[in-house]
């Protein structure tokens, strides 16, 4: 019989690795404030939702009761023909987070002599990368970003050792904003080894509105050792169905596929994604929206002499340090959610128009006293 202790548990304990994790937050929903609606600027949602004939396709709903096509069949092929690659090229994953999970359990882990490979990425990032990370069994090579929000890509390329099997480039950077350019990315790929797999991660692509930033297919199709990383979520409104996916070349993605988890996407996502494409003339005007608002949004906060980093995604960077937590309290007295990282700064997401209106009342209100009494 098995022993368990005074409190009825059998002592049974996780993996080291996990105990040092971080934790993923979630970004929380807005509080009830009367007189005011609540807004969600918290999880770089997008606030207008899918397209009327992904709506279609979620109401006419069926068969669910079946097994998807594990290798999202239709998905692939309407990718293929929406970007011009070998449909074989594109892996499925549960939103980009699947796919990149994919990528670090086929070439990161720990080694026959217990040491674990190197993944290296800008920092601070995307949150799930050091816990996806450290379940793959490797270590963590965190390369602080510039002044600028950016990424350091000289300090990340003197950081690559012997023991360096991915590099993680998010460009437009979640949380901060700005996006790699190409000359600069296409230069150092060229300084790393062509053994280590470089991933660019173009989650928030369709809002980018800078010239000359990275394109990820075209460094894929140049380099061998290049992957790129996109989902539906974002540009797409369709975070909820947990739907992105990959491109590599053939010697790559047939080690993805062994990694991959069975039946990871839906039936229901494959076929809501395949209509979004479809009616991709529909989803840049409703990107297009949303840029707008960016801008508005920027340029009235630079009105308030507020410095805000280069934004290219979904959302914005204030840079507040000490007072980020502050800010976001402030923010939800107003039934408005935000993001506070820390005391490093607070990410608000691009959200309705009465929502950007209320951020920017906001600022103007805490330029004036920024600390609470």
């Amino acid at each position: 019989m098995t022993e368990t202790n005074s409190t009825g548990l059998t002592g049974v304990q996780p993996r080291p690795v996990v105990g040092r994790l971080p934790k993923y937050s979630a970004g929380k929903p807005p509080v009830e404030v009367p007189g005011l609606e609540s807004f969600k600027l918290s999880s770089n949602e997008n606030p207008l939702g899918p397209v009327p004939a992904v709506m279609e396709v979620l109401r006419g709903a069926a068969d669910v009761h079946r097994y998807p096509d594990t290798s999202c069949t239709q998905l692939r092929n309407a990718l293929a023909q929406f970007l011009d690659l070998p449909a074989d090229d594109f892996v499925a994953g549960a939103g980009s987070l699947g796919a990149l999970n994919q990528i670090l359990a086929a070439f990161s882990g720990q080694n026959d002599d217990g040491v674990p490979d190197e993944v290296i990425y800008a920092w601070r990032s995307f949150e799930a990368y050091p816990i996806c990370v450290g379940l793959a069994g490797a270590a963590s090579v965190q390369v602080p970003l510039r002044a600028d929000g950016g990424h350091d890509l000289d300090a990340m390329a003197a950081a690559v050792t012997d023991r360096t099997k991915v590099i993680l480039l998010c460009t437009p950077n979640n949380p901060t904003g700005p996006a790699l350019r190409s000359q600069e990315t296409e230069d150092f790929i060229r300084k790393i080894p062509s053994h280590v797999v470089i991933v660019i991660d173009e989650a928030y692509l369709e809002f980018v509105r800078a010239e000359d930033v990275v394109d990820g297919v075209e460094m894929y199709r140049k380099y061998a050792n290049v992957m790129v990383l996109r989902t539906f979520s974002k540009a797409h409104g369709l975070a909820g169905l947990r739907v992105g996916y990959s491109i590599s070349q053939p010697e790559i993605t047939q080690y993805l596929r062994a990694a991959a988890t069975p039946f990871a996407v839906s039936g229901i996502a494959e076929q809501a994604a395949v209509a979004s494409l479809a009616h991709y003339n529909q989803v840049v005007e409703r990107v297009q929206s949303l840029v707008d608002e960016r801008t508005r949004v920027v340029t009235g906060l630079q009105e308030l002499d507020w410095e805000i980093p280069e934004a290219q995604g979904n959302f914005i960077w204030l840079a507040l340090g000490a007072n980020s937590q502050d800010f976001a309290a402030v923010a939800l007295d107003h039934a408005l959610s935000v993001r506070a990282f820390g005391e490093e700064g607070v990410r608000v997401s691009i959200g309705e128009v009465a929502a950007n209106t209320r951020l920017l009342e906001i600022c103007a209100a805490y330029t004036k006293e920024p600390q609470r009494s």
